[in-house]
């Protein structure tokens, strides 16, 4: 058993170009060598040694990998004693660990992730149902040739995975257990990706763990990573990451983005120290993996609302971290990958220079809107800095920190410091009938109230919330005459919406406003987003719901026997229900479990309350 630390020295150390010189001719081009494949025998110079990167690719049978990689593919080395053919060669030792006997327990899932992988590869290239995919990439600007080192792939649909990993010799089992295939309810098995273009995911020693897939057709999620397994934990993973970190060292700078094409993007523009979070926001552990290589990182996420509050709670987490950490502002619309498509590395470089510190990126927003001109806007103000006040490590970050927030603040810094030292309790509430102004809605009282109260918290608080709402929700679904006034004000007060509501509210606007302040407030984006499709699933179902109530009381008053065609309405609407709309279907039947339970006797139904 090797350490990772050791076998990232020796990595680094490995002459790249010495060892696969030895068995091809390579001639320097530009920072790059070219010779021969040695992997299919070729006389073109198509087979590329990328020192700086410390990997190789051939553009013609698309083998790739680094130097432990060269050498069990090319002389059939297994991963141990390649490691160990590299460290004999840069002189290194490695010290003997005793802590485990035997092979790793883990190697038949890393196998199965690799095979899975040369296949995938194999089927973007060859397979006729992968010109979906090849024409998407043309969409996006790329090219297979263009793209070959990142090693994509592409998942078909069917059961074509399964029998090709069936012919290799590959159990079921161990599939399911890499997380390349899912079991279904009934017991059987189906490939985890079809119809998605695939990113593989990499560890730190170059191992394929796992996969990020995009969809190409219609349906929903958009994008699918491999679930946690023994090999892959997505918290503690980045992508790119292992391609990335002699770049990231160099630079002693690591620019993190949201997504593959984000990082593909700027990779083939030369930005080559650049990282993304599989799918979520980042992590203690990403964080703690980027403190590894990096003293310092700069955010290029999305400037919209949710890439905002995604961008400072990765600040926060890199500054617990003792990072210094930089905002990078995009122009409007744009994200990194459509930036350096339209205007190149210019445009991207530009970008970056002009990021400025997390802390005062806030301060910047903060300012625009105007939370520095009031009493009870500048505690508010302070209230969103004291975070990132308090997340900074290092002394000197938070020296400065304190420091320029008592001046723009106007609070004496001993104050803020001190404020800064305690720890932010957990809010109480007062009852209503102490309180002259409702308290903003706690997680409690979020899951209480209805999906149309629930709609307008989010709307108030997310501008993706209010545009989808423009789309998905009809003003007349709204039953209620203050939610409906909110929804239509809200829909036309544009991007910006005040901490206050707005004068021209009635009373029971404003009481509703205030209240429901807090509903998206402490939901990152992707419960908002869950939250949001929750409310409209219960809007739509609504009507469903409230008729099957109507017929249950009329099948329970009607004299017997039942009249068939309320029986046939309810079995009707039970099946449209639960066929539309699972999850009310289920409340429905817990309700009347629950219902039966509480009364010992069958269950009665009770008609839906006004739940707005």
């Amino acid at each position: 058993m090797i350490p990772d630390e050791i076998i990232e020295q020796i990595r680094e150390s490995a002459d790249i170009v010495g060892l696969i010189g030895e068995s091809t001719e390579l001639k320097r081009t530009g920072s790059d060598y070219r010779g021969p494949c040695p992997f299919h025998g070729g006389t073109h110079r198509n087979f590329a040694v990328i020192p700086k990167k410390g990997r190789f690719y051939c553009f013609v049978c698309k083998e790739s990998g680094d130097v432990f990689s060269y050498l069990m593919k090319r002389f059939g080395m297994d991963y141990p004693t390649a490691v160990r053919e590299v460290a004999g060669r840069m002189g290194i030792a490695i010290p003997e660990q005793t802590s485990r006997t035997g092979p790793d327990p883990r190697e038949p899932l890393f196998s199965a992730a690799a095979v899975a992988h040369d296949w995938f590869a194999r089927q973007l290239r060859e397979s006729p149902e992968a010109e979906e995919a090849r024409a998407y990439l043309g969409t996006r600007g790329l090219d297979l040739d263009t793209v070959g080192p990142f090693e994509l792939g592409y998942a078909p649909r069917g059961t074509a995975f399964l029998a090709a990993m069936a012919q290799l010799g590959l159990k079921e089992a161990v599939l399911l257990e890499a997380g390349l295939l899912a079991q279904r309810d009934d017991g059987s098995v189906a490939p985890r990706f079809r119809g998605r273009l695939l990113f593989p995911i990499h560890d730190l020693r170059g191992r394929v763990v796992g996969f990020g897939g995009r969809l190409l057709g219609p349906g929903e999620p958009k994008y699918l990573n491999s679930p946690e397994t023994p090999i892959f934990k997505k918290g503690t993973m980045l992508y790119n990451l292992h391609d990335a970190r002699q770049a990231i060292r160099k630079e002693e700078t690591v620019v993190v983005v949201e997504g593959y094409f984000d990082v593909l993007r700027l990779v083939l523009a030369g930005c080559e120290n650049v990282v993304a979070p599989l799918g979520t926001a980042l992590t203690p552990d990403q964080a703690a993996l980027l403190r590894r290589f990096a003293p310092q990182a700069v955010l290029l996420l999305d400037s919209d609302t949710a890439g905002l509050r995604a961008t400072f709670r990765a600040g926060d987490e890199l500054l617990r971290h003792a990072m210094r950490v930089r905002v990078a502002t995009l122009p409007a619309g744009e994200d990194p990958d459509t930036l350096v498509k339209k205007s190149g590395l210019p445009a991207l470089n530009a970008v970056l220079k002009d990021a400025m510190d997390v802390l005062e990126r806030k301060i910047q927003l903060l300012e625009r809107k105007g939370w520095f001109t009031g009493i009870e806007h500048r505690r508010d103000a302070l209230d969103r800095l004291l975070p990132t006040i308090r997340a900074a490590k290092d002394p000197i970050t938070r020296e400065l920190y304190l420091s320029l927030v008592s001046e723009r603040a106007g609070v004496e810094k001993r104050v803020l410091e001190q404020e800064a030292n305690t720890q932010p309790s957990q809010p109480t509430f007062t009852p209503r009938a102490e309180a002259p102004v409702p308290a903003p809605a706690s997680p409690v009282r979020r899951a209480r109230l209805g999906p149309e109260r629930q709609l307008i918290g989010l709307m108030i608080f997310s501008k993706d919330c209010r545009d989808r709402a423009r789309i998905q929700v009809r003003p007349e679904t709204l039953e209620s005459g203050v939610t409906r006034e909110l929804y239509t004000l809200l829909l036309e007060g544009g991007d910006a919406v005040p901490a206050t509501p707005p004068d021209q509210v009635s009373d029971a606007g404003r009481a509703l406003w205030i209240e429901l302040l807090g509903v998206g407030s402490q939901l990152g984006p992707q419960a908002q987003d869950q939250l949001f499709d929750g409310v409209c699933r219960r809007l739509e179902a609504r009507p469903f719901r409230r008729r099957l109530a109507e017929v249950d009381r009329a099948i329970r008053q009607a004299p017997e026997p039942k009249p068939s065609t309320l029986i046939e309405e309810k079995l009707r609407l039970d099946k449209e229900l639960r066929e539309k709309y699972p999850e009310e279907y289920r409340r429905i039947v817990y309700a009347r479990r629950t219902s039966a339970r509480g009364s010992g006797r069958p269950q009665q139904r009770r008609p839906f309350p006004s739940d707005a």
